[in-house]
């Protein structure tokens, strides 16, 4: 029974909550030691309270997983674990995670109680709303970045959060897109939004998100702000990699891969490189001086 509740908890999308060291990075806090472990803590608390939404999610969606070709292998809805041990494996994690939170301080803990509830939200009602939830996955994000930054008591740039609730309304929708082209007439059975989308309203969507988000990391970059703290303007120069990482996700969304365009994205070679590249560059800019 331990690989099917491991499998339950998605470890491969702890990968979305490296958002919560983000703020660490540009504050340039990563070389401080006691900063970083509580960073780390932060990561740890909303990966366990991430794990208990999916096990929520799992059981709610079991029926329509079930004629999904992918989801239908998930462990509810292929009964390797039973929903009612699904969810006291999901109110633990939740507790847990939560009482993590706790102490890193009263702001944090509200910052993942609301990210909480907003995913049990979004299990709910959200999720049937085309467009509202891809909003609502993008406001999860900017609550991952937001904690991070009270986690470690510093302020974030606006331009950065917007940054965050753009790219991942951009992820949110290719996600949506993929899922319209691969399941046709079953998706609105799969998951009740996607009968209010069609491709034409989807890829119109993705290019708004796409532009506004590389404006949005341009803006930061040049910022008085930003230059007065970093006393330097070499940050936008970094601006071509989230330009050809944009470019290259929406080559994925409009591949015929069966994988959806995040999970491809994190095996992706010309991505991984291109977020080492820019990581790298962000990190001498930064750090080096």
């Amino acid at each position: 029974m331990i690989a099917p509740r491991f499998a339950l908890l998605r470890p491969r999308h702890w990968v979305k909550n490296l958002f919560v060291l983000g703020p660490l990075v540009f504050a340039q806090r990563l070389t401080h030691l006691a900063t970083l472990v509580e960073a780390l803590q932060a990561f740890a608390a909303f990966c366990l309270i991430s794990s208990a939404v999916y096990a929520v999610n799992d059981v709610l969606d079991a029926a329509a997983d079930r004629l999904h070709p992918i989801k239908r292998h998930r462990p509810v809805a292929a009964g390797r674990i039973r929903p009612a041990a699904a969810l006291r494996l999901a109110a633990a994690l939740a507790v847990a995670g939560l009482g993590w939170a706790a102490t890193l301080g009263w702001p944090f803990l509200a910052t993942c109680a609301g990210y909480l509830v907003l995913n049990l939200l979004y299990s709910q009602v959200l999720k049937h709303v085309a467009f509202l939830d891809v909003a609502s996955i993008a406001a999860g994000f900017l609550l991952r970045v937001v904690g991070g930054a009270l986690a470690i008591r510093v302020v974030i740039s606006p331009f950065l959060l917007l940054c965050t609730f753009w790219l991942a309304a951009l992820l949110g929708l290719g996600k949506r897109h993929h899922e319209l082209r691969m399941m046709r007439e079953a998706s609105a059975q799969t998951r009740t939004s996607l009968a209010g989308y069609n491709a034409r309203s989807l890829l119109a969507a993705e290019w708004v998100a796409a532009v506004a988000t590389v404006l949005s990391y341009l803006f930061y970059t040049v910022s008085p702000q930003t230059v007065s703290k970093f006393h330097s303007v070499q940050l936008v120069w970094t601006l071509p990699f989230p330009v050809l990482g944009i470019l290259r996700y929406l080559h994925l969304v409009r591949s015929r891969s069966d994988r959806t365009p995040t999970d491809a994205l994190v095996t992706d070679a010309p991505s991984l490189l291109n977020g080492l590249m820019w990581t790298a560059m962000v990190v001498w800019i930064l750090y080096g001086n």
